[in-house]
């Protein structure tokens, strides 16, 4: 079907009334926001809540789109001035329109300039930032910024040649302090707890080490606001673009697929001008917290459990994961007995049905997420999925058994990745390397390859490395998932009542 129209502005109008089309004048569109990390993430969630906006009541939110990492844009997006087809499917209903708030984009892997250009430009109001975990270069356990990250490291000894973002960020506020001073609002919509928080301690720790005065000036003129940001966005597949061309005729390079279920929930700290998204949907609250732990300590803890215990179990999707009887009775029961328990009151929502809001998500047989999807950078998400909930539970004398098994399951997916195990698969995990080069050396030892593995500062508190009860679970796990039949050994586990773990 090479002979289809592409996606562009000239070709906009002609699209097919079932595809809806931006309800404002791009024409009109003036640049105020930027964002960091144009993945399908963002063009599938603030993406359309700034559409939406622009929709209600027309401002100047025109989007500027940088990469500071692949892929580039200028494959995708640069030819179709930013337009792209957001696609939401549930099952066999499936949701087409066109989003168009990113009036440009900006490529800045190989030099940053182009991206400080922007990020330092008066027009730019609001900054928002997907730039996954890693992105951060922070230390998981405590949040801190990680020094010895190579980029970090190139950042501190050539702060005007940044690489990382917090170097970026840095670099840009320099920028905007020494040329006109106009306040600007980072906002992350990033899955880490806290996640403004963190923002602004890995940029005010670049900062301090830069020109005199510009933590100071940061404190007074940038804000940092936590978000909570939630719908199931997986990796868009070809068969998703055949689908555009077979059904609406147009080709596009850049399309998006997502769940129809939308939330943002934003702290309400802004340092200047604030896009009003609550009129699209998303929520301001003086604590987002409360929001943040519900989803990450349900939903998505729930996809990393099943990611792992899937591919053990040869499953490749997550609604196929929800097929098997004993991988969903494992995730309720580790959802029900110890996640929900460490969860503070959520205003408006109740755990109980949200989680069974989770499982009717997972369920949708339209998206197609994939296992290794989810369990790419894995050691990013442990801490506020996982490891946080553990340490709670493990100071009540509570048991923690099944969100154990959880962090065993991560441990034993990186270690099937290794020699000694076969190379079963690929994984792409900032740990990879050094749990591989551990189960080389130690094999199926569980207890040897718990303590090594837990021995590690940047992920586990110290309090779980010395807790000999909750390092003996961790090992007891390892040896089944390890063993012939993994499925088997959770199976065992869901037959017997919870055991208490770290007394």
């Amino acid at each position: 079907m090479s002979g289809l129209p592409s996606l562009d502005p000239a070709t906009l109008a002609a699209i097919p009334a079932a595809v809806r089309r931006p309800a404002y004048d791009r024409d009109a569109l003036a640049v105020g926001m930027a964002h960091v990390g144009v993945g399908a993430f963002h063009r599938c969630h603030q993406g359309e809540f700034t559409d939406d906006l622009l929709g209600e009541r027309f401002d100047r939110w025109g989007v500027v789109g940088i990469n500071i990492r692949e892929p580039r844009l200028a494959d995708t997006l640069k030819p179709q001035d930013g337009l792209y087809t957001r696609l939401l499917r549930e099952d066999d209903r499936v949701d087409a329109r066109v989003i168009g708030c990113m009036v440009s984009t900006v490529d800045a892997q190989d030099d940053a300039g182009a991206a400080l250009d922007v990020l330092a430009s008066p027009d730019i109001e609001v900054v928002t930032l997907t730039v996954t975990e890693k992105g951060y270069c922070h230390k998981p356990a405590s949040g801190l910024l990680d020094e010895a990250n190579p980029d970090i490291a190139h950042d501190l000894a050539n702060p005007a040649e940044p690489k990382s973002l917090p170097g970026i960020l840095a670099t840009a506020l320099e920028r905007r302090m020494q040329s006109h001073g106009r306040p600007v609002t980072l906002v992350s919509c990033d899955n880490i707890p806290s996640n403004g928080a963190i923002l602004g301690g890995v940029v005010r720790a670049v900062a301090e080490r830069g020109e005199a005065g510009l933590s100071a000036w940061i404190g007074a003129n940038v804000a940092f606001p936590s978000t909570m940001v939630d719908r199931i966005v997986p990796a868009t597949a070809e068969a998703d673009r055949q689908m555009i061309e077979q059904t609406y005729g147009y080709r596009d390079r850049a399309p998006v697929v997502g769940e129809p279920f939308l939330q943002w929930v934003i702290e309400n700290r802004f340092a200047g001008r604030v896009p009003q998204w609550d009129l699209a949907g998303a929520t301001w609250a003086d604590d987002v917290e409360p929001f943040e732990l519900l989803k990450m300590r349900v939903l998505n803890a729930a996809q990393s459990a099943l990611c792992y215990l899937g591919l053990f179990a040869g499953h490749e999707y997550t609604c196929d994961d929800m097929r098997d009887e004993t991988l969903t009775a494992f995730v309720r029961r580790m959802l029900l007995e110890e996640s929900v328990p460490t969860l503070p009151p959520v205003p408006g929502m109740a755990p109980g049905p949200y989680v069974e809001q989770t499982f009717s998500r997972l369920r949708n047989t339209a998206i197609r997420h994939r296992n290794h999807q989810i369990a790419t950078d894995g050691s990013q998400k442990l801490v506020q999925r996982f490891i946080n909930p553990i340490r709670e539970r493990l100071g009540r004398n509570e048991s923690v058994e099944l969100l154990s098994l959880a962090v065993a399951g991560w441990i034993a997916y990186l270690a099937f990745a290794s020699k000694r195990f076969g190379r079963r698969w690929t994984v792409e995990d900032p740990y990879s390397d050094r749990v591989a080069a551990i189960a080389d050396r130690v094999g199926k030892d569980g207890a040897a390859l718990a303590a090594e593995v837990l021995s590690d500062d940047r992920l586990f508190a110290r309090e779980l490395f010395e807790n000999a009860g909750f390092k003996a679970t961790i090992a007891r796990h390892l040896d089944g998932l390890l063993s012939y039949d993994p499925i088997a050994y959770v199976r065992s586990l869901l037959s017997e009542p919870a055991v208490q773990a770290g007394r």
